[in-house]
């Protein structure tokens, strides 16, 4: 084996042990969360972990129960070697590639649920989503026993629902944050983008573009909800292969959606979701109020 090639561990009972004897040895443990398909958003992931940690574990698994009916769980892409290649350039120690069975035991299942946080934006059009999200991370955390664990910018109400999990169920440990990483076009990196092809992908481009033009409106000094919201759906409505799911700035610390003919006076997100051509893509820009 390559001195390079990480552990590959399956099983909740050993990825414990493998982290119990990494603590004994007084090593600092960093686990990157995955669904695997990885791209270049999820290695700045990996290099900020091993940054700050002297273990990396990532693991890889397409959570079953965060998947609505009807959406691409069975064809979500899954190319474990792929995976591995990309990451044994960055020197991960372990990937944890547990099988459902290994995450979900039989029975009834045992949920985690966050309130408030998840019931707006993705929240929505997704029910259950984020409970199987929420639920699946706390049973990675409690598998890996991280000090620091590490999640992208892009899925900004995930990133917030866990860090508010994270804090009311006491987890010991600190959560670090990765800025979106965009394609030379501005289209946020996501796994999904491998569906997207041709015209469709060209069109994709708006929804960054979109966030770029209200962005800079904000900096030029627009307060107004309703108009920024305008300034980024008139991009996006430029191209007819675009189905909007929704367009909201919401308060970026409750994620409350903020009233049309208000003006911004605390920071917020700007959130969009659209399908095009099937693909269901989501992207984010954050207007801060210093």
């Amino acid at each position: 084996m390559n001195p390079t090639d990480p552990s590959i561990i399956h099983g909740v009972s050993r990825l414990q042990a493998w982290s119990d004897e990494q603590r004994r040895a007084g090593k600092r443990i960093a686990l990157v969360p995955t669904m695997g398909a990885l791209h270049e958003g999820h290695l700045s992931l990996v290099r900020l972990a091993r940054a700050r940690a002297n273990r990396v574990i990532v693991s890889i698994f397409v959570n079953p129960t965060q998947f609505a009916p009807g959406e691409d769980f069975e064809r979500y892409p899954r190319d474990l070697e792929s995976d591995l290649a990309k990451l044994r350039p960055l020197q991960v120690d372990a990937v944890f590639a547990p099988s459902v069975g290994d995450l979900y035991p039989a029975g009834p299942p045992t949920w985690v649920e966050v309130d408030g946080l998840t019931e707006s934006l993705c929240g929505r059009g997704r029910p259950g989503h984020f409970r199987g999200v929420t639920t699946v991370v706390a049973r990675l955390l409690n598998a890996a026993k991280p000090d620091i664990v590490i999640f992208g910018e892009k899925d900004y109400q995930q990133l917030a629902t866990i860090k508010r999990m994270v804090r009311d169920l006491c987890f010991d440990l600190e959560i670090l944050s990765g800025a979106t990483v965009r394609e030379p076009d501005g289209l946020a990196l996501s796994s999904r983008n491998a569906y997207l092809a041709g015209e469709g992908r060209r069109q994709a481009r708006a929804l960054s573009a979109a966030l770029v033009e209200a962005r800079n409106a904000f900096e030029s000094g627009e307060r107004g909800v309703s108009r920024l919201l305008q300034v980024a759906r008139q991009r996006i409505e430029k191209e007819p292969l675009i189905q909007l799911e929704y367009l909201e700035l919401a308060d970026a610390e409750s994620l409350g959606p903020l009233l049309s003919g208000a003006g911004i006076q605390r920071s917020a997100v700007l959130a969009v979701a659209a399908t095009i051509e099937g693909t269901r893509l989501i992207d984010n820009t954050v207007l801060e109020v210093v």
